[in-house]
């Protein structure tokens, strides 16, 4: 897998300073939890699993959520599991190169249960989603975990807690909640690949709902959790974990999106705005600047629940020239000693000491999402990963 992978390798060429790399399910953790882009989420019942996942990963999708949890009712939960094993079964069959695949579950017991009827498919999966996570529930879902990892004989079956609690949410158990969130997960690091925020079970406790052109962040009590969040559970000093960006919940069903505005050259004044008027048109706008928030707030990826909102995500993950030229000059071994230089672009002040976290963030993102080539922006890279 590698991000862009479904464009030709001649566009990526023109796109990339320095391409995405490829990585596998085998690649390190901390390789892993960066590249886990735009995760799209797909309620386990859809009748064409198999070849729903299969489409998705040929549009650039390199991880997914097989949900068997709030995306279907309770009365479907039997049918669902037959369901994805089913489908696990023929895509194991073809051999088709895939996502990362993730199982959505409601309880604990399922895991081992589920992991027995895969059978040799299991190989497929890359771990399980594990929702309502505090201190109580979350012990018995990550050793459920690493028995069925065990009872399988796989080498790795990870967890993404997904963080949603409204002891989470309410001020006065918050702390606590955190400690023990942060305890349970220390105690199984090399198992915990992300956390996920649930947003929208913390506007639930509140009745509320974020409109279009709102972000999580426009939403005080929202922000402040996910601030609180990455404070404990995402320092940059080794002790943290990736923490993804919460849901974007507006879509349209129209098929293609915006495609047909990008006839412009994205260098032209009118091309961008072009661009602009389909985004808001198309509920995105405020995605995108959701997406830049999550960044400048600490989080990396985000979960998505419409194939149309996985590019944008992508597109905004690619270190720019500019960032990456700083990383670079924060980065040498020369540095080591620290001081201060003015930036390659002759437009900032880089510290190194004070900077070099966030270069080593940079760094591995450049990795795995690549570097755009010093003229190449935004929409180049949104217009690239449409076309397909």
């Amino acid at each position: 897998m590698r991000h862009f992978g479904h464009i030709t390798p001649t566009v990526r060429k023109d796109l990339f300073h320095q391409e995405p790399a490829e990585f596998t399910g085998a690649s390190p953790s901390r390789v892993l939890a960066a590249a886990l882009g735009a995760t799209l989420y797909s309620p386990a019942t859809r009748p064409t699993l198999a070849a729903d996942i299969r489409k998705q990963a040929g549009r650039g999708v390199v991880s997914m959520v097989l949900c068997l949890e709030d995306s279907i009712s309770d009365g479907e939960v039997a049918g669902a599991e037959e369901n994805l094993v089913r489908h696990f079964t023929e895509l194991d069959a073809d051999g088709a190169e895939l996502p990362l695949l993730f199982i959505r579950v409601r309880t604990a017991e399922q895991i081992p249960d589920l992991v027995r009827r895969l059978g040799g498919s299991v190989r497929r999966l890359a771990g399980f989603v594990l929702p309502k996570f505090d201190e109580n529930r979350g012990v018995a879902f990550l050793e459920a975990v690493a028995e069925a990892e065990a009872a399988a004989g796989l080498p790795r079956l990870y967890a993404m807690p997904v963080l949603e609690t409204p002891e989470l949410l309410h001020l006065e158990t918050r702390a606590q909640a955190l400690a023990g969130i942060s305890r349970t997960v220390n105690s199984h690091r090399d198992r915990v690949l992300a956390l996920r925020l649930g947003v929208t079970d913390f506007c639930s406790a509140y009745g509320l709902r974020r409109t279009p052109d709102m972000t999580a962040y426009d939403v005080q009590i929202v922000a402040g959790v996910i601030a609180d969040v990455v404070n404990v559970l995402s320092r940059a000093d080794g002790t943290g974990f990736t923490v993804t960006g919460p849901v974007w919940e507006y879509f349209r069903s129209q098929q293609r999106l915006f495609k047909p505005q990008l006839r412009r050259s994205p260098f032209l004044e009118e091309g961008v705005e072009e661009l602009r008027t389909a985004l808001i048109e198309h509920d995105l706008d405020g995605l995108l600047r959701e997406i830049e928030l999550d960044r400048a707030n600490g989080l990396l990826g985000k979960t998505c629940i419409h194939p149309a909102h996985v590019t944008p995500v992508h597109a905004l993950s690619v270190v720019s020239h500019e960032e990456f030229c700083d990383a670079q000059d924060i980065l040498r071994p020369e540095r080591g000693g620290g001081g201060v230089m003015r930036s390659a672009y002759t437009n900032k002040m880089n510290e190194v000491k004070p900077h070099r976290a966030w270069a080593e963030r940079t760094m591995l993102r450049a990795e795995v999402f690549g570097v755009a080539k010093e003229e190449v922006g935004f929409v180049d890279l949104l217009t690239a990963g449409l076309q397909v």
